[in-house]
């Protein structure tokens, strides 16, 4: 008799990430905007191009340095979110394994990301960016966790579906929400609400989420084992797929990070757009992302992780490739980031199980930390390389869309190699 798949617990656990990806969108909208505005080049190309000049309050910072600062809170999470992955393994108390996390690292997020608004110097928005994301990188990786304790392999990939659907959700509300609410009432107002909605999903997690009692103490590793041990141990096993899989990570995510930060910038300095529309234009990926999300991840439970994520990958290289062309409005800018959505959720829906299918069962929150490990280290150098890219040229956002294409296409030809039905990434 065929297992009949827990809906109802996949949505619970859905509302942690619903939480999480609330704080994001309108982190990289509207703060590499604050870093950038009063910029006097921008106002000129603006000019030059004949559209009206945002009202931006900002610190004129070049698109090489803005991008740099955007990726500061990556370099703490490079550390933090892999460490605090694998330690969850082993936190076992009266409030659960991965629920301490939660409760300590989530109030110091909301707490930072309120005030980044009104940060009135670099030092002061940037101490701000650094708690927030010191305190996401806390709970981050053992919320995310969730998806290896509570569901068997068969379940994952559709299981995070529904996960994702979750947090598309979030995103959805985050962008388009925020870009009304920065219209209408001002810079500070998606921030205070996006903390405190993520602090009210997080809080219906925690309650309704019934952890798992624990698992195999007797043969857990009481050491702290850090992510180089981790690393290392993939490296030295003899099972190459682990290498791919994460080389793969790394790169599809350099060419998603890299536009993820310089969107906004782009329709903002490129376009001529206001932030707030800016936010809202970039609903329309997280909304195609949302409606195939379920889908993505029945795909991959009929074809296979590994073959959806390569259609997603070159479905997004053709797109973006072509999004250096052809877009020059709004229409045009919906068109292309409504098809990278869809193509988007093949690749991220699939990403996270795929590394689960060759772990061990007692170690996923170490895997979830190396899966962290490889994508925020994409969220450092992407962001950088691509700001240094632009700026070398002129300023020239447009550049973003062939620096996505050329790292998705990388990623594509990484992955190849992965040899399926693997059952270890390696003898960690």
């Amino acid at each position: 008799m065929k297992e009949k798949f827990p809906y109802k617990k996949t949505f619970i656990v859905g509302l942690g990430f619903l939480g999480i990806s609330i704080i994001w969108p309108i982190f990289n909208s509207f703060i590499p905007i604050f870093l950038q505005a009063g910029n006097p080049e921008y106002e000129k190309q603006l000019l030059e191009a004949g559209r009206e000049i945002p009202k931006i309050i900002g610190f004129g910072l070049g698109p090489s340095l803005a991008f740099f600062v955007m990726t500061w809170d990556n370099l703490i999470n490079i550390f933090v979110q892999p460490w605090a992955g694998s330690r969850s393994d082993r936190t076992w108390n009266q409030f659960g394994r991965r629920k301490p996390w939660i409760i300590v690292g989530a109030p110091i997020a909301a707490a930072a990301f309120i005030f980044i608004p009104f940060a009135n110097t670099i030092l002061a928005i940037m101490i701000f960016i650094l708690i927030t994301n010191f305190g996401m990188a806390l709970f981050r990786s053992p919320t995310v966790a969730w998806l290896g304790d509570l569901f068997p392999a068969k379940q994952r990939s559709q299981a995070n579906g529904i996960i994702n659907l979750m947090g598309g959700i979030g995103a959805a509300i985050a962008l388009f929400g925020g870009g009304i609410l920065f219209d209408s009432l001002g810079r500070s107002a998606p921030f205070f609400a996006g903390g405190i909605f993520m602090l009210v999903s997080l809080s219906f997690a925690l309650k309704f989420v019934k952890e798992p009692e624990r698992i195999n103490p007797e043969k857990q590793e009481e050491k702290t084992v850090s992510v180089l041990d981790n690393l290392r141990s993939v490296w030295n096993g003899n099972n190459k797929n682990g290498i791919y899989v994460l080389l793969g990570i790394l790169l599809w995510f350099m060419g998603y990070e890299a536009l993820q930060t310089g969107l906004s910038s782009f329709s903002v300095f490129s376009l001529g757009l206001t932030p707030g529309q800016a936010s809202i234009m970039t609903t329309l990926f997280a909304g195609s992302f949302l409606l195939f999300a379920i889908p993505s991840g029945l795909i991959a439970t009929r074809i296979g992780r590994k073959l959806t994520i390569s259609i997603g990958l070159v479905g997004m290289t053709v797109i973006f490739g072509l999004g250096y062309f052809l877009i020059d409005s709004r229409i045009t800018l919906s068109i292309i980031l409504v098809l990278g959505g869809f193509c988007w959720a093949l690749v991220n829906v699939n990403s996270l199980p795929l590394v689960y299918d060759y772990g061990e069962e007692t170690k996923i929150g170490a895997y979830t930390g190396l899966y962290y490990f490889s994508s925020q280290t994409a969220a450092v150098l992407g962001p950088v390389l691509s700001g240094v890219l632009v700026e070398s040229l002129g300023n020239n956002y447009r550049m973003l869309w062939i620096f996505s294409t050329v790292f998705l296409f990388l990623a594509y030809l990484a992955i190849r190699p992965i040899k399926n039905n693997s059952t270890a990434l390696s003898a960690m």
